[in-house]
């Protein structure tokens, strides 16, 4: 072959490979592969040390427990509490097993849990998309690897409205069975074990947040019926199990419902169809559970989270303090930003900047760490470095995050 047809033969091959590395699928997982690749030999040179613990308070803040009286603004993220259930009669036994239809099953894509479990969910109510068309929307960009419950709520309420879609935290077992067996499927919160080809490096602990749809229960064999898609479909989980790896999320647990269903919805939840009481008994709860096991760093967090909610910063950053002191998965801050707020307000920018810091060595791709790290950054009078931080955290996410548009319109 002469020298001008050998060359025009590699021009050709390298125009092929570049139009194949547009193919959306190819270019995605190549991606995907490639940034994996970078942060476990990042991760392998400099490894990732564990959670920080809090640094010293001086002085050290007093902390007021929260009054049961108190009220506050109901979170708008939630089911709205627009009727008061009165309950008309002695609810009816339980089946002891239930078995709802199950959904047509969805891998899910890397870093999309929470889009897969969604279209499943939204496919038993007649929708007829795919995780992908959910992930453009909440999480466009492939290696922001963290959806929100309120980023879930946004997709529902804004393309599939002739539903609504809520949370609760503090959740159980027969909570999760009465849903059930009013045929609602529950999407919760909890902890998975990652495939060791996913580790962020040699010390990876593999603990990562996950979210699963309940479709079934059997009394008998004490499981829920899940559809996984990090594992499989149709797959059962004890009840053991389940209560031990939801409880790092505050058992929080989601439904879907049309208008119609509020009323229903409102009778099986009882008193927790009001938010603020729902986020009233977690709190007392959270409050009994770190009394039992003062040890346990989840039961410390959720109480600092709760009391987040009830805006008493001061006593959550204290709990989130005792929580670090515990020790805490290497992913906590991926999915769970109460601390950051906790901190900021309570005026602990320090903490703020150390925290949200080193969740940006964990995962830099979070809008939310940038968002807050951007905040620690302003309170230091880096105005700037504040605006690249809220800048980042758009380039990742700009779609349902309207903060960082209000911090940067706040800092013009």
């Amino acid at each position: 072959m002469s020298k001008k047809k050998l060359l025009i033969s590699l021009i050709i091959l390298l125009l092929l490979g570049v139009a194949f590395l547009q193919i959306p699928r190819v270019k995605s997982a190549l991606s995907w592969r490639y940034e994996k690749m970078t942060v476990y030999l990042k991760n392998v040179v400099d490894p990732p040390g564990s959670v920080p613990t809090a640094l010293p308070i001086t002085p050290a803040p007093t902390a007021t427990k929260l009054r049961a009286t108190d009220i506050v603004e109901q979170n708008p993220t939630a089911i709205p509490a627009t009727l008061t259930p009165t309950p008309t009669a002695t609810p009816e036994p339980l089946p002891v097993q239930v078995s709802l239809p199950s959904p047509p099953y969805e891998l899910q894509s890397p870093n999309n849990c929470g889009p897969a479990t969604l279209s499943m969910a939204l496919h038993l109510y007649g929708w007829e998309g795919n995780q992908t068309e959910i992930a453009d929307q909440i999480k466009p960009i492939l290696q922001d690897r963290n959806v929100n419950p309120e980023e879930m709520a946004y997709y529902v309420r804004n393309f599939a409205g002739w539903l609504n879609t809520g949370y609760r935290v503090g959740g159980d077992i027969p909570t999760l069975k009465k849903l059930l067996a009013a045929n609602y499927p529950v999407i919760v919160e909890s902890v998975t074990s990652l495939d060791p080809n996913d580790a962020l490096g040699p010390t990876d602990d593999l603990w990562a947040a996950h979210y699963l749809l309940l479709t079934g229960y059997d009394d008998n064999s004490q499981t829920f019926t899940i559809q996984d898609s990090y594992h499989g479909a149709d797959l059962t989980i004890s009840y053991a199990q389940l209560e031990e790896e939801w409880e790092p999320f505050n058992n929080l647990y989601m439904v879907l419902y049309s208008s119609d269903d509020e009323s229903e919805l409102g009778f099986i939840l009882g008193p927790d169809w009001d938010v603020d009481t729902n986020r009233k008994r977690a709190l007392a709860n959270a409050r009994s559970n770190t009394e039992a096991d003062p040890k346990n760093a989840y039961a410390w967090f959720n109480l600092g989270s709760d009391l987040v909610y009830f805006e008493e910063y001061e006593e959550a950053a204290l709990a989130y303090d005792k929580a670090r002191e515990l020790s805490l998965p290497l992913r906590m801050f991926r999915y769970q930003f109460g601390p950051f707020w906790a901190y900021f307000h309570a005026d602990r920018i320090d903490e703020l900047l150390l925290l949200s810091d080193y969740a940006r060595g964990i995962t830099n791709m979070s809008e939310e760490t940038w968002f807050w790290y951007g905040w620690a950054l302003y309170r230091q009078d880096d105005f700037e470095g504040a605006k690249r931080a809220w800048e980042k955290a758009l380039s990742i996410n700009d779609s349902p995050y309207a903060d960082a548009y209000g911090a940067l319109e706040y800092v013009k």
